[in-house]
């Protein structure tokens, strides 16, 4: 198994062709030892061209998740925990870090058999068209401040997907994002308190995002995909990345951004709260990620993550 993950190191690392007997050597095994270990991978589903007097090189073909594939494109050197399937990644990271678990961690899977979404919804998680990632985090942070974990996360996604691709996507305050008006992610942040001393101990950040996902349930609405061919685990480990930039202190320059990204901001909206609906003009988001509102009566409020859900009129 060692062996496996090593001789699968060195393809992804490489660009050109190893030999058999290059990699026997690098790793002080038999050729026999090395032909064993790529007949392993392909069997997992990683396309390995081989030629006789050349070696092997992985293709570009390949979208394999896995813990190694995700770690070797990390600025950000964190624990990655990956599972082919999961009931879902949120739930998991919980279980986790509730047994005292201190590491900063992210968790992936292939698939999430009951991926969940705010306000007790599920999320759509079907196997390797989607990414499904929780980052978990332990800042020691003031209960009431860790609400900003979730537009953190929101700004982690779009900078990734504009460093990857062309695209600009949108936030919808506070958890979607969107493209061209169709929603491709959603990001569910829970606590983990020591409600004694008053204090976050863990901030668990769920992103679901649909990167070729098609043929959604029809309770899914405005649901779309990225749409473009790009590799699961550069996009993980690029949005885990920006997640560490944030936390490592770039509080300011993610607050900016997100302003800047808002796809509501300036317009006419309706606010649903404790299942009332009430018509505002989005005015301005705090430096705590609150959505500043002014109702039609000329009051204004400052909206915080929870119940609330937004609507552009």
């Amino acid at each position: 198994m060692e062996l496996k993950k090593e001789v699968l190191s060195a393809l992804s690392s490489c660009k050109r062709y190893i030999s058999g007997e290059e990699l026997a050597k690098q790793f002080g095994k038999s050729r026999a030892a090395v032909w064993k270990a790529v007949k392993a991978l392909k069997k997992d589903g990683y396309i390995i061209d081989a030629v006789t007097n050349k070696g092997y090189i992985l293709t570009e073909d390949n979208d394999i998740l896995s813990a190694e594939s995700i770690k070797q494109n990390m600025k950000h050197k964190i624990d990655v925990l990956y599972y082919p399937s999961v009931d879902s990644t949120n739930s998991c990271a919980k279980s986790i870090a509730a047994g005292g678990d201190s590491r900063t961690l992210l968790i992936t899977a292939d698939e999430q058999t009951a991926g969940r979404g705010r306000q007790g919804k599920s999320f759509y998680s079907p196997s390797k068209t989607g990414i499904y990632m929780t980052f978990v985090i332990h800042p020691d942070l003031p209960l009431q401040n860790a609400v900003t974990a979730t537009t953190a996360a929101s700004v982690a996604v779009c900078r990734a997907v504009e460093k990857l691709t062309r695209l600009k996507p949108e936030i919808k305050w506070v958890n979607d994002v969107y493209l061209n008006e169709n929603k491709i992610c959603g990001i569910l942040t829970e606590a983990v308190s020591d409600f004694e001393a008053g204090i976050v101990t863990s901030v668990i950040i769920g992103i679901g995002m649909n990167i070729s996902t098609v043929n959604f349930p029809r309770n899914v609405e405005n649901a779309g995909s990225l749409g473009v061919k790009i590799k699961r685990a550069s996009l993980i480990a690029a949005i885990s990345d920006e997640l560490m930039e944030i936390a490592l202190g770039d509080y300011k320059g993610f607050i900016n951004y997100y302003r800047k990204h808002s796809m509501i901001l300036g317009k006419k909206i309706n606010y649903i709260e404790n299942g009332r609906v009430t018509r505002a003009l989005a005015l301005e988001l705090d430096e705590n990620g609150g959505l500043v509102v002014e109702k039609e009566n000329g009051e204004k409020l400052t909206l915080r993550s929870g119940e609330i859900s937004i609507r552009k009129i």
